[in-house]
């Protein structure tokens, strides 16, 4: 449609192009268009063949002018008008040619204005509003003063049909300038819906994308506390079997007894991961059944105080994993018989993990934590509690893991 009244701007338009549902509205409303204009057209040309004056021959010829209207809309204007004007240069050329072809009949027989209730709305449709204006004008007025000047008439017959052309053009003013201002909140609301549609795409890619993200993040949490471990493990013990083999082959079959267990284990975590179930250990478990199956494996001590209870699967998880990569830390930086104490204390309102070991400590923070660590501190994070690890040098290391235990797990 044209663009707001008192400026020449270029105008939005709602077409296919833009309809943010992308249904072709406007082509399948057109229609009515092309109707509309038929039943006019066809009314103006029973008027004009019709009415008592001028004589006969004028009105067939008026009747044949009328005719050339019909290949004019069809072959070259419905294309311009379907697209409100994109092309300026082919919606001027169709409007003046309909209004060129209309006034030939329109001076010749008074009732081809009829056929003005066809034009104007196509001159709003194709134009901006200035240009529209003097194509309606040239459309409500040029015919009366030519068919003025043609014939003979009264006095009385030229005041009625100019206060009609008048009435006519100033209704065409006033319903132009509001269908524009329809059509501009149309297109206003058309924008919004597309964005809107936009954002909500958006939203949702974004949601898939931090979706695949955390599951990224927890696969690798998964695997850095299981599978990893238990390789890390493997190869632990295989280095302490070659060089026991020859010195020590009691202790080398320990060890490969170790490395089995070790393989069964993450066999089994393999599966649990695969299957989203609960890590191995806490399989048909409890958690202090699973800390001590975990300790006997490091060979640390455990001790369970308050009364131990089935919490959240989402906490005792948190736990194990906490425990898992203290004792692993624990296998990796110290040596193979450090002292390590894994205490679990139940209270009220909160769960605590102490992992405590005698090996050479650290600087936390120096070299920057590791992925485990840093792993450790999101799982803890995620149930709204705290993973802290103190440490330093010659002093051993102490991993504190506290999660908050909601009420709905409270016996």
């Amino acid at each position: 449609m044209p663009a707001d009244l008192p400026l020449e701007q270029p105008t939005r338009r709602v077409t296919a192009r833009t309809d943010p549902r992308g249904e072709h509205a406007w082509d399948r409303t057109f229609r009515l268009w092309d109707g509309y204009f038929a039943v006019v057209w066809l009314a103006t040309l029973v008027f004009v063949l019709g009415t008592a004056q001028p004589a006969w021959p004028v009105r067939l010829g008026a009747g044949c002018l009328m005719v050339l209207l019909v290949p004019w809309y069809l072959g070259y204007g419905r294309s311009v008008l379907v697209t409100e004007g994109l092309d300026e240069r082919r919606a001027v050329t169709y409007v003046a040619g309909a209004v060129a072809v209309y006034l030939m009949p329109g001076v010749l027989v008074g009732e081809t204005r009829l056929m003005a209730f066809a034009l104007v709305p196509q001159c709003f449709m194709a134009l901006r509003y200035r240009r529209a204006m003097v194509a309606v004008t040239v459309v409500n007025l040029a015919p009366v003063v030519g068919w003025a000047l043609l014939w003979e008439i009264s006095g009385r017959d030229l005041f009625f049909n100019s206060v009609f052309a008048v009435v006519t053009l100033v209704f065409s003013a006033a319903f132009g300038g509001w269908t524009i201002r329809i059509m501009e909140q149309s297109q206003e609301r058309a924008d919004l819906i597309a964005e809107l549609d936009a954002s909500r795409e958006e939203i949702a890619q974004l949601s898939a994308d931090r979706g695949a993200l955390a599951e990224r993040e927890r696969l690798s949490r998964e695997i850095h506390d299981t599978l990893a471990q238990g390789f890390t493990s493997m190869l632990m013990l295989v280095q302490a079997v070659e060089t026991e083999l020859t010195t020590d082959v009691p202790q080398a079959r320990r060890h490969l007894r170790l490395m089995a267990d070790t393989a069964r284990q993450n066999l089994a975590e393999a599966r649990a991961l695969v299957a989203g179930g609960a890590p191995a250990d806490l399989d048909g478990a409890s958690l202090p059944d699973a800390l001590h199956r975990l300790a006997s494996r490091h060979g640390a001590d455990v001790r369970i105080t308050g009364a131990a209870r089935p919490l959240a699967p989402g906490l005792e998880v948190v736990v194990l994993r906490g425990c898992q990569e203290a004792l692993s830390n624990v296998r990796k930086h110290a040596a193979p018989d450090t002292a390590v104490h894994v205490r679990l204390a139940y209270a009220a309102a909160d769960l605590t993990l102490v992992v405590r070991d005698a090996g050479p400590g650290f600087v936390p923070g120096a070299g920057g934590d590791g992925f485990g660590l840093r792993g450790l501190r999101a799982r803890a994070a995620e149930v709204g509690g705290t993973a802290v690890v103190d440490s330093a040098p010659g002093t051993g290391t102490t991993v504190t893991v506290r999660l908050p235990v909601p009420e709905r797990t409270l016996p």
